[in-house]
């Protein structure tokens, strides 16, 4: 029987932490390897109509919270959903890297001049994240993720579902309005991430990754 304590099952530490290193690695090591190489920017028309609101940068960075609470019930799910959602976070990452290195993206963002606190942190945000690992959205996938952690759980309230896609949704907006990415990277970053869930199991991809798993536990 799990204990009261333990926030997610013994199975499902290892693949939790491997996510966590998984993303680190894909953006850090991703722009490491394609400094100096040419970067497109995929800025069209319809990105320069949306306006650019600092104080939105709550919702960009609150998303981290997001992702650690709704990752860790994507976790607790029943073992082989679990497992599913995981390795399908995992794929998905795997081909953001992919994308990083065949098509380094970058876009121009706005000089912020204003003196509010919202402002501030986004001189903050725009000085520790550089303009590039843009496309696709791993902001948009991870959160995305988090909607799909726990849209057919059925030990999730409807309330905290519905909550979740909000969240999901509001972030996404968010890396517009502060112009951390343009449409493309938000589409990409939402398709992609259902791209991996149907991989996930559809190709059984899932259950490798669960036995490789669980061979070392």
């Amino acid at each position: 029987m799990r204990r009261k304590y333990e926030i997610v099952p013994p199975y499902m530490k290892l693949p939790l932490f491997l996510a966590v290193a998984c993303n680190c690695t894909v953006y850090y090591g991703a722009r490491l390897l394609t400094v100096g190489r040419i970067h497109y920017d995929m800025t069209n028309s319809l990105d320069r109509q949306i306006p650019f609101v600092p104080w939105t940068v709550l919702i960009y960075l609150g998303s981290y919270a997001f992702w650690i609470a709704n990752y860790i019930i994507g976790c607790r799910q029943e073992r082989d959903e679990a497992f599913r959602f995981i390795s399908a976070d995992f794929a998905a990452k795997l081909v953001c890297l992919l994308c990083f290195l065949a098509f380094p993206t970058t876009n121009v963002r706005p000089e912020v001049t204003g003196s509010s606190v919202w402002d501030g942190l986004m001189r903050l945000l725009y000085r520790a994240d550089a303009a590039d690992n843009l496309f696709p959205s791993i902001h948009c996938l991870t959160s995305w993720f988090g909607y799909i952690a726990v849209r057919k759980n059925r030990r999730v309230p409807g309330w905290y579902r519905a909550l979740s896609l909000a969240a999901a949704l509001a972030i996404c907006v968010s890396t517009l309005t502060t112009k951390q990415h343009v449409l493309a990277d938000v589409i990409g970053g939402i398709l992609l991430a259902e791209a991996g869930w149907r991989f996930a199991a559809k190709s059984g991809f899932w259950r490798i990754y669960r036995n490789a798993v669980l061979r070392r536990c």
